[in-house]
């Protein structure tokens, strides 16, 4: 199910106990949080001083002029991937639009950019992140007449890492860019363990995190300690000092917002009274920030992590602790939408049902109201019921011991991701700017959406597979896909990583063709996608946060950047 599943080899297994009232449970240990109170102890000196935001200031409007200063096409490029890499896009939306829309619609190609790999992976890259077209047929010129790419770029590792960063933004039916990423994935392999290329540890860590595909604060805190130590990259010291600042300024708002959410957390007493569930609300924090990291959304940040951390406790009562009849009862409860209907619930059930009506019938509404959009209220409130209905699929499934086709199980499963009840939070919490065709479109669940749910679901089923064998918990796409074809559990998950690729061509075509809603709008889906590799990338971090989650999430919100 969403945010979740598995149990680590350190974890102690589920099993079954015997509650207060006599009913026979299936519980499981999960590790505490990996935080405590650590946000609501250090929130003594997390104000920005004066003289740093006017440096932040003088440093931006520098930065401003480098957009005038850079002529060339290729230098714009650069300038512009630096930014991005930086952390510092959002400053610059506009000139960054303005900038790409010019090279879009420009026959004009300096004429020593024409066979610079490098430069023209960095277009066809930059051009496909901001959502234009731009056809793959410009790499034709770097492969042979059988259509391989020529031995001589070999030789080329500056651009062979381009050309590895620009694969990742592929569609279907573009095989040069499939033959693009093999490719450069095998040359990157090798450069990396070539301890004399001067790309060696660039080409490592591309190879886990590839830009297209990590988390953004995430791959802001790596690059700005590339550019700091790769003398090649730092020859600009106005957009290394201004990433810096920029970086330990955002860090300090993060880190209010997190005391602010840690406050409601505690007082709330869910996890002294649910404490069959896990305790996730920095890991919940992280999902949103995954999401929007720009300071213009802070509310909506905060707002959406405690949803995410209310799902991460319905998940865990539909997944293990709840009966199925205390389950079908909670949905119903739900689906009337009642405050009165709680009486009808078990105790434990009151406390999560009352959490939930309390934030939706409270700040849900209010902010609805606050921006002019009252009929957000339904699509928000229909996320969450939705959602219960989906787990509870799932948990009949289980109790049946039902393996249902792949078909069938990705038609629940990789909706209940969670990613329409993340959607129709965030969309209401961002302003004005959205309107009731927005939310239908996201009703209507769009390829952009269906394509990020299924990458996500398949990317945590084949990571979290062998815990959840070893636990009660309900098949996943592997286990299925097993059943149904009479393969080996390495076929289905060979075949479902293809499904994974196939579904992030889907993301990448859907992007390119979004049409008139504003661009945040579809950063949504993609940006869900992201979270779930960085938390699913070798393992679920995000159930098992002690480990090296704790120390990834520490370099974005706690280890400033030395200045």
């Amino acid at each position: 199910m969403s945010f979740q599943t598995i149990a680590s080899e350190s974890e102690a297994p589920n099993k079954l106990t015997l509650s207060d009232n006599g009913v026979l449970r299936r519980t499981e240990y999960h590790q505490p949080s990996a935080w405590g109170d650590y946000f609501l102890s250090n929130l003594s000196n997390i104000l920005e001083e004066d003289s740093v935001l006017k440096k932040l200031e003088e440093l931006k409007e520098a930065a401003r002029s480098m957009f005038v200063a850079a002529e060339k096409h290729s230098d714009k490029l650069c300038l512009i991937d630096s930014i991005q890499c930086l952390g510092l896009s959002y400053h610059f939306e506009d000139e960054i639009n303005e900038i790409l829309d010019q090279i879009q619609n420009s026959a004009h190609v300096d004429e020593e950019d024409e066979e610079d790999l490098y430069i023209i992976a960095l277009k066809f890259r930059l051009l496909r992140q901001q959502g234009f077209p731009v056809s793959c047929e410009i790499f034709n010129k770097f492969t042979t007449e059988s259509g391989d790419f020529k031995e001589s770029i070999t030789k080329d590792e500056k651009g062979l890492l381009s050309l590895y960063e620009a694969s990742h933004l592929r569609m279907k039916g573009e095989s040069i860019m499939d033959e693009a990423l093999e490719f450069t994935t095998t040359q990157l392999e090798a450069m990396a363990m070539d301890s004399t290329s001067p790309f060696s540890q660039e080409a490592k860590y591309a190879l886990k995190w590839p830009i297209y595909k990590t988390l953004s604060r995430f791959m802001t805190r790596h690059y700005i300690s590339l550019y700091h130590n790769n003398p090649t990259k730092n020859d600009n010291n106005i957009l290394l000092t201004f990433a810096k600042l920029d970086y330990n300024s955002l860090q300090k708002l993060y880190q209010r917002e997190l005391g602010e959410l840690s406050r409601w957390w505690n007082d709330s007493k869910l996890k002294e009274k649910l404490p069959f569930a896990r305790d996730r609300v920095v890991e919940s924090y992280i999902w949103a920030l995954g999401i929007y990291y720009e300071p213009k959304y802070s509310s909506a940040r905060t707002l959406l992590a405690k949803i995410i951390a209310l799902i991460t406790l319905i998940d865990d009562m539909y997944d293990c602790y709840g009966t199925l009849e205390e389950l079908q009862l909670f949905t119903n409860t739900i689906g009337r939408w009642d405050m009165n209907c709680i009486e009808e619930l078990p105790n434990y059930m009151k406390v999560l049902y009352e959490a939930i009506l309390k934030i939706y019938e409270g700040t849900i509404q209010d902010m609805c109201m606050d921006n002019n959009i009252p009929y957000a209220f339904d699509y928000a409130k229909e996320g969450i019921i939705r959602q219960c209905k989906l787990y509870m699929v799932e948990a009949k499934w289980f109790n049946e011991d039902y393996v249902p086709t792949i078909e069938e199980y990705m038609k629940v499963s990789a909706t209940s991701i969670g990613l329409y009840a993340v959607a129709s939070i965030a969309f209401l919490s961002i302003g004005n700017i959205v309107s009731e065709e927005i939310f239908q479109w996201v009703q209507g669940n769009p390829m952009l959406h269906k394509a990020s749910e299924v990458a996500s679901r398949l990317v945590n089923d084949i990571v979290s597979h062998k815990f959840g064998q070893e636990r009660c918990h309900v098949t996943c796409s592997i286990e299925c896909y097993m059943e149904q074809y009479g393969v080996s559990k390495e076929v289905a998950i060979a075949e479902l990583k293809k499904q994974v690729d196939e579904a992030r061509k889907e993301i990448i075509e859907d992007y390119i063709k979004r049409g008139k809603f504003p661009r945040v709008i579809h950063d949504d889906g993609p940006n869900f996608a992201r979270v779930t590799d960085f938390y699913y990338k070798e393992r679920d971090g995000f159930t098992f946060a002690n480990t090296e989650t704790k120390h990834l999430i520490a370099l974005i919100l706690t280890d400033p950047m030395p200045i």
